[in-house]
């Protein structure tokens, strides 16, 4: 295969699939959620969702985007650095937006926009799993978990296969912010145990399963000619 760079394409090694070590801390999931409403159905989604993977024995931390800037605005906003700096820290997202107008909101979009594929050497959000989930005023729709999870693959995310879609929200939840017992609430728990199984699955082999071929030949390209640049 002559387009083939064959020192830089190693057979797959399975040893490297089986870790050797594993870690022993709770799982770390950051919940991203898209409305800054008092009431928010999306949040109080998230809010469940917390806890049940408290439950089930993560740790979790919800991000507020109260004062969130607009995107490629002022990147050393203290909201900025808070959500970079969670993004870093986390093992497994869940990102749960209200459909508007047919797709996710503007607030959803403005985090994700806020999240670099790279923060210097560090890749933050490559090889962490992913939950998405959605609320709707009316009828179930699927717009918006099919668009985060367009974005989840951009961030090389390993999305889950099962997600939550609650239609009517302003009828699943009490006053209190509670959701209701209903096969609403128990898919939202189905996905919640999914992702906590699926992080501590892959949480200790990320690196191993999203390290690419083209991205090996580049860099190894691009030493090669720092290393043999003419002496000035």
């Amino acid at each position: 295969m002559p387009g083939l760079k064959s020192e830089l394409l190693a057979e797959i090694d399975p040893e490297k699939l089986h870790r050797t070590r594993v870690s022993t801390h709770p799982a770390r999931i950051l919940l991203l959620y898209g409305s800054v409403r008092k009431r928010s159905y999306s949040r109080f989604l998230t809010e469940e969702a917390a806890r049940l993977l408290r439950t089930l024995g993560a740790e979790t931390r919800i991000y507020h985007a109260d004062g969130l800037p607009l995107p490629d605005s002022d990147e050393k906003h203290p909201k900025v650095l808070e959500l970079r700096e969670a993004v870093t820290w986390c093992e497994g997202m869940v990102w749960c937006s209200p459909e508007r107008h047919g797709a996710m909101s503007g607030i959803m979009k403005a985090q994700i926009d806020w999240i670099p594929l790279s923060l210097g050497a560090v890749r933050p959000t490559h090889g962490k799993t992913l939950a998405v989930m959605q609320v709707s005023g009316g009828s179930q729709s699927f717009n918006a978990v099919n668009q985060l999870r367009i974005l989840g693959r951009w961030m090389r995310l390993l999305t889950i296969p099962n997600q939550s879609s609650v239609a009517k929200a302003f009828l699943e939840f009490d006053e209190a912010g509670r959701m209701k017992p209903s096969s609403y609430y128990d898919r939202v728990v189905d996905v919640m145990e999914e992702l906590v199984k699926f992080t501590l699955l892959t949480r200790d082999v990320a690196g191993y399963l999203v390290d690419r071929y083209s991205e090996r030949k580049e860099s190894a390209e691009e030493l090669s000619k720092r290393v043999n640049q003419n002496k000035l």
